[in-house]
């Protein structure tokens, strides 16, 4: 052991650090060395970096020159930090870490010593001069920062293995130790469940998360998605570019307990794929709660730091029922509403309809919506005969009640499905459409198919449906199989009873009107005016009480009359 070597050991031991020594380890060059990287002849172990005598103007007697390079730092779009070239105890490392300077050419030696890989060779270990995809060093870790930023731990409050250097700054030396083989790669503690990192970084929720309490994951914990060098994406440095892939090398059954990534290659899905992290519209966590350049990645609806078992979407942000951003949701559909409420392109509707409206969270709701899908509020309908048992006028449904993945046994929520619009059941729009337990089961989840049939809460139900059907028809109005949705907006309509009529089959009445009414909240009477399969309502009424419908009538001639009168 050489005298510099003895020096800098007594110097560990009386500061009380009692490590295991540079000595054949990977720091150890000398041609004694186990390493697989070492010098041919030289015996010196500490000369690679430093000498007593004629050392660089930088502590600790430094015996390598500085690069001079100039470094791409990381930077992110929610970074706070001001990040700029490396400094301190940062160049030293990067002195034989960014591969520009030969191990063997040291300052106290007027030839370079020969070392069997004159650079730092190619791998994980060659940071380079592009640090951006590497965390970010050399800036001012301040109480401010933690403060502003959140989910920091106070600078104040690192008094163990972690450390700032002298100015208050992050250096690689704040995670790694050269002199220290106690932990891999050189790191001040160990970084099991990422203890390291959570030193640091304090997310809120983290400790109740899935990824944190998870057998299956939590030893790696934020090593699963995150890696400190050589990332696969810049920002946030994610192991891999794309952001989905980060989530799916776990949620495609192989590690998580339902198979999330074949649900987005079903025939209706959110698109996950066709963003990448750094795409211009892809998600980023400082973007608006209302997106206003449409996208979707997984991270937009789950926070990987807070989702659990029981709570896939705890911590996400969101939209309330009166548009105001919060910053966790309370109820699903203010997950929904990022997107597909004030949006710039809103949700973009499947039937031109005679109210044409864009805005999910104004369908919803009660002081826009004449009846809607008690999602965001109780229905305002008490006369709904067909709802099955355990839902009933008083119940609330959710957007995933219908918008689910279509096989029942799979991974519940909006991720893929083989129905559109992402439907967990059939949904037939198409006008006619033979009616079947199968074409309208996306309704008959909730509402009795033989209720309806049966004309229960309107009296003409089975004629516009079945084309006769159980009311009998009249002469060539048999096959009228009119869909649910020529008449019903799924979502809320400026007219009772989720009338929102289809534009592309439905037109005026002879008189110029296109209307629905209701006799009054809870009746089953009420009329239409307008012209459909060449019949005209002038309108026309009916009474589900009773059973009569009346002034239903051909094109340009009479009205009908009576239960079987015509359409």
């Amino acid at each position: 052991m050489s005298r510099l070597l003895l020096i800098i050991s007594m110097m560990m031991i009386i500061s009380g650090h009692a490590y295991s020594g540079v000595k054949n380890s990977k720091h150890d060059l000398s041609a004694s060395s186990s390493a697989n990287i070492k010098s041919n002849s030289e015996q010196e172990i500490c000369v690679f970096c430093h000498t007593p005598h004629n050392s660089s103007p930088i502590s600790p007697l430094w015996n390598r020159a500085s690069s001079g390079q100039n470094y791409q730092p990381y930077s992110s779009s929610s970074a706070l930090a001001s990040i700029g070239q490396p400094t301190g105890a940062s160049v030293l490392c990067l002195s034989c870490h960014d591969g520009t300077i030969a191990l063997g050419d040291v300052l106290s030696r007027g030839n370079q010593i020969s070392v069997s890989s004159t650079f730092m060779p190619a791998g994980p270990t060659r940071i380079g001069t592009d640090l951006r995809d590497d965390h970010p060093i050399s800036f001012n870790y301040t109480s401010n920062l933690a403060n502003t930023r959140g989910e920091l731990v106070n600078p104040g409050n690192l008094n163990g293995a972690v450390k700032l250097d002298k100015n208050g700054q992050m250096q690689c030396t704040t995670c790694h130790d050269a002199h220290n083989t106690d932990n891999e790669k050189f790191l001040v503690m160990q970084n099991v469940e990422s203890s390291l990192c959570k030193t640091c970084h304090n997310k809120n929720f983290w400790n109740q998360t899935s990824h944190s309490t998870s057998n299956k994951v939590k030893a790696n914990a934020c090593g699963n998605c995150h890696t400190p060098h050589n990332a696969g994406a810049d920002e946030r440095l994610l192991g891999s570019n794309a952001e989905e892939a980060n989530c799916l090398t776990c949620h495609d059954g192989s590690v998580a307990n339902h198979n999330i990534q074949n649900e987005f290659s079903k025939f209706s899905r959110h698109p996950i794929f066709d963003y990448s992290s750094n795409q211009q519209g892809a998600h980023q966590p400082n973007e608006n709660v209302e997106s206003t350049n449409r996208h979707v990645e997984c991270v937009d609806c789950h926070n990987p730091h807070a989702a659990n078992g029981s709570d896939p979407l705890k911590g996400v942000r969101g939209v309330n029922q009166s548009g105001n951003s919060v910053d966790q949701i309370g109820q699903l559909q203010e997950l929904c509403y990022r997107c597909h409420a004030d949006s710039a392109s809103g949700s973009a509707s499947r039937t031109t309809r005679q109210f044409n409206r864009t805005n999910t969270r104004v369908e919803f709701d009660s002081g826009n919506s004449s009846s809607y899908h008690p999602v965001a509020s109780q229905g305002r309908n008490s006369f709904v005969p067909s709802l099955m048992a355990p839902y009933n006028t008083s119940s609330r449904i959710t957007c995933i009640d219908c918008h689910s993945n279509n096989n029942t046994g799979g991974p519940n929520g909006p991720h893929g499905s083989n129905f559109e619009p992402i439907l967990e059941r059939n949904y037939e729009t198409q006008d006619p459409t033979s009616e079947s337990p199968s074409a309208y089961d996306m309704c008959y989840k909730c509402h009795d198919r033989s209720s309806i049939l049966t004309n229960e809460s309107f009296p003409r139900h089975s004629f516009h449906i079945n084309g006769g059907g159980m009311m009998g028809g009249m002469g060539g109005m048999s096959n009228l199989q009119t869909p649910c949705n020529v008449c019903h907006d799924p979502h809320g309509s400026e007219q009772p009873k989720l009338i929102n009529f289809d534009r592309s089959v439905v037109s005026q009445s002879n008189s110029g009107r296109l209307e629905h009414f209701s006799n009054s909240t809870g009746s089953g009477s009420g009329g239409c005016y307008l012209s459909c399969h060449g019949q005209n309502h002038d309108p026309c009424t009916y009474n589900s009480s009773t059973g009569a419908a009346g002034g239903c009538g051909m094109m340009g001639g009479g009205g009908g009359g009576g239960g079987g009168g015509g359409h």
